[in-house]
């Protein structure tokens, strides 16, 4: 017999218009951190992980369905519905 687990997702969902975002930026619009030097200074620690790796890079560009993870909270890139 096969076991299945699902995993409620509680990631607080990002949108945004664009084909992508920058990771301090979606830190920012996600009010994970309160300016892009508080964003940039918990990137360069270490803090921040994208798709459950650690990511040191601030510029690292974020697509719909990427999720990036800071003290504790998930939080999800979603993109624009089209109309």
């Amino acid at each position: 017999m096969k076991v299945v687990v699902k995993r409620k997702d509680n990631s607080i969902p990002v949108e945004i218009t664009t084909e992508y975002i920058k990771l301090q930026d979606a830190m920012k619009l996600a009010n994970a951190a309160s300016t892009g030097g508080e964003a940039k200074l918990l990137i360069q620690d270490g803090q921040v992980a994208v798709n459950d790796e650690i990511c040191e890079m601030r510029g690292k560009k974020l697509y719909p369905g990427d999720r990036f993870a800071y003290s504790g909270q998930t939080y999800r890139i979603c993109g624009h519905e089209a109309e």
